[in-house]
């Protein structure tokens, strides 16, 4: 078994263990990941495959910080629960993470951090592939990053 304290990780069977925190302080809600082969594209689909997590990126990589409301207002209209899980995976991953971190969880703000911002040249990609081959689907698309 690899613990990595630094973020909350335990590693057991080929599954991590994310214990998810607030700042320094865990609490005692934990995630799992079930990685589904080791191959590297699947491993990162298990963590950013869903349909929302790549779109928190997306609004972070193009307002540079965003709070939950402000995550809330995006025209995708993603629920409460859902965006709450998913800041607190990046967060554990991290992926992203709060402009303050000892301030209030309602009015903080969050940020890429280094590893976050690496996905960009993802995201450029996927929407030039979008406006290459499905702007004849969808007429009204739009650039977004």
């Amino acid at each position: 078994m690899a613990a990595y304290s630094d973020r909350g990780l335990d590693q057991r069977d080929g599954r991590f263990d994310l214990a998810v925190g607030v700042g320094t302080d865990l609490e005692s809600e934990t995630q799992a990941i079930d990685w589904r082969s080791k191959c590297s594209i699947a491993a990162c689909l298990d963590v950013l495959g869903d349909k929302w997590t790549l779109l928190i990126v997306r609004d972070l990589i193009s307002y540079e910080t965003r709070t939950y409301s402000e995550f809330l207002g995006s025209p995708e209209r993603i629920s409460t629960n859902i965006l709450a899980d998913r800041l607190r995976l990046l967060t554990s991953l991290g992926v992203i993470e709060r402009t303050n971190p000892a301030g209030a969880a309602r009015n903080n703000a969050y940020r890429l951090t280094p590893s976050g911002r690496d996905l960009r040249p993802a995201l450029e990609e996927l929407g030039r592939w979008a406006q290459k081959h499905l702007k004849q689907y969808y007429p009204e698309m739009v650039e977004s990053v």
